[in-house]
């Protein structure tokens, strides 16, 4: 059932901190335009859908993390949500993504007193070319935690990542894919196929 986030909601919120935000599957442009006010982290993990107009009224917030439940995420979404002034850009809930948002999402780059990260530890399989495309975030640390195969194309593609890059649950990889991600120059936290990946860094 679907339940919105108002202004009204949003405003109380902002005063008490009370009321879970978690519980809400859209926002309206108006509260998510107050709620990018608030200095802390926000978790709006509910949401299934988000306007851009919205999308764009919470790449305001200047807090640390930005977490949002979404489970798809258009072009134009992703574009406003790259855009996002504070920290960490967490967008675990994603179960699939598109070159054409990758690319958007890879725009994401401003840092705050932390690294600033891009999460999508929802997404279970990758596309070449979205591994392309995300491969230029250059925003600090790139989550991919979901993840638990990787192709050699992709391989190579997130190799070239400039920053930490996560791809924890990872169960297979072939060794062409291995030697390839030994290539990358940042920090890489990699689960059980740390040892293969391991062989072939200098």
């Amino acid at each position: 059932m679907s339940k919105q986030l108002t202004l009204e909601i949003a405003q109380k919120f902002l005063q008490d901190g009370t009321g879970d935000l978690d519980t809400f599957t859209s926002i309206d442009a108006a509260a998510a335009q107050a709620l990018a006010q608030h200095k802390g982290d926000l978790y709006l993990g509910g949401l299934t859908s988000l306007s851009e107009a919205a999308a764009q009224a919470l790449a305001q917030h200047k807090g640390r993390d930005l977490g949002l439940g979404l489970t798809s995420l258009s072009e134009g979404t992703a574009h406003a949500l790259a855009q996002h002034k504070g920290g960490n850009l967490c967008l675990d809930g994603l179960t699939s993504l598109s070159e054409a948002a990758a690319q958007a999402l890879a725009q994401h780059k401003r840092s705050l007193f932390l690294k600033r990260g891009l999460s999508l530890g929802g997404l279970t399989s990758l596309s070449d070319a979205a591994a392309q495309a995300l491969a230029k975030h250059k925003g600090g640390c790139l989550y991919l935690s979901g993840l638990t195969s990787l192709s050699e194309a992709a391989a190579q593609a997130l190799a070239q990542h400039e920053g930490d890059l996560w791809l924890w649950e990872l169960t297979s990889l072939s060794e062409a894919a291995a030697q390839a991600l030994a290539q990358h120059k940042g920090d890489l936290y990699l689960g059980k196929v740390e040892s293969k990946v391991a062989r072939y860094r200098a």
